[in-house]
């Protein structure tokens, strides 16, 4: 896990934890993602980019739409855990306190029903 600067790029973090990506087929993310330099990266490791394109790229690269979908259960994660207060507004200062409540809330939203 990486926990980066608020004005920090998506890709540029992304640079960050390229080494540690585990082996996957696909790799979904948002156009916040879209650089050659970061599809050529997943390339290189056998991970087929499904990133939509900037509005601003001449030409378009085309992604698999019906697997670009399946990201709001990731969109999803995120929302229930934005729904924690302490999480939300992040209270605490310590990025290891921070990932602690992560867990915590993770853990709970995982294992009671909702």
């Amino acid at each position: 896990m990486l926990l980066s600067e608020g004005q920090m790029s998506d890709y540029k973090g992304a640079a960050l934890m390229i080494e540690a990506f585990p082996r996957a087929k696909a790799l979904l993310a948002d156009r916040g993602y879209d650089a050659d330099w970061f599809r050529h990266a997943l390339a290189e490791r056998g991970i087929t980019a499904c990133i939509p394109s900037k509005t601003n790229r001449k030409v378009p690269i085309p992604h698999d739409t019906a697997l670009y979908r399946q990201r709001h259960k990731v969109e999803n994660m995120f929302g229930k855990l934005k729904d924690w207060r302490r999480i939300h507004t992040r209270y605490d200062r310590c990025a290891h306190t921070f990932f602690s409540a992560i867990c915590i809330a993770a853990t709970v939203i995982f294992w009671l029903p909702q």
